[in-house]
């Protein structure tokens, strides 16, 4: 959708014009912003066909978890990437996670064992990453992993980021994005909109500010790639609520 035919849709309605700049502003310097709330999730279906052209587009967008906010991109798309590992200034052997719509995009791109179904279907969506062995062939560019032959996924719970995930699989793109934290390597993660435009030189595309996040702590990461789990990153999950969900 063109912003010409925002404009059009709210220029008969003074009132329809206050809450659409409510929700929207415009800056020549950084790109594209939308403020919207988890509580407000109805207004993303004004903004929704932008989101997703930026996407498809190979664009780069930031946007909120309810851990800290994420900075990604179409995974399918080697030019996204690259440009990902630039604007963070990461070393491109690190690799990126995948945030997806559900257990049945994941399983499109990665292989699950026990361990790794039991965790997806109590913590998805949740504050949990599993790294998994690459499926072989894959759409997902080795680029993504850093060249290696597993990847981590997660399902965010975030009503955002999970409604264009959604959308996404509904029009027939594939259901993922790349979800890296919003920050130059090696430095603190953004946890609201505000520090993601002040931290990056670059601009970025299209910034979802959708307020402060809600945990402010990075998500647990849990290696499945073999038959016994290791826990790769404490998060908001605990050891304890992990083997809990194992041993049944």
């Amino acid at each position: 959708m063109e912003l010409s035919n925002l404009y059009q849709k709210f220029i008969f309605d003074p009132k329809e014009a206050l809450n659409f700049l409510d929700i929207l502003f415009i800056s020549y310097y950084m790109g594209f912003l939308i403020k919207i709330t988890e509580d407000k999730i109805e207004d993303l279906n004004l903004f929704i066909d932008i989101i997703i052209d930026n996407i498809v587009g190979g664009k780069l967008l930031a946007f909120p978890t309810n851990s800290v906010y994420g900075l990604g991109g179409d995974p399918t798309n080697l030019n996204v990437v690259n440009k990902l590992y630039d604007i963070k200034f990461r070393d491109n052997s690190k690799g990126f996670l995948i945030l997806l719509s559900d257990y049945e995009e994941a399983m499109k791109i990665a292989e699950f064992n026990i361990n790794a179904q039991k965790l997806a279907s109590k913590f998805w969506p949740g504050q949990l990453t599993l790294i998994l062995n690459k499926k072989t062939p894959n759409i997902i560019p080795s680029e993504v992993s850093g060249s290696e032959d597993t990847i981590g996924l997660r399902v965010p719970e975030n009503k955002i980021i999970l409604f264009i995930l959604r959308e996404l699989k509904k029009r027939g793109y594939f259901g993922g994005i790349i979800g890296t934290s919003a920050n130059y390597s090696g430095e603190n993660p953004s946890i609201n909109g505000k520090e993601v435009i002040n931290k990056f030189l670059q601009p970025i595309d299209l910034i979802i500010d959708g307020g402060e996040t809600i945990s402010k702590i990075p998500t647990t990461i849990v290696d499945c790639t073999k038959n016994d789990i290791q826990i790769l990153r404490k998060g908001k999950l605990s050891e304890e609520e992990i083997n809990e969900v194992l041993l049944k």
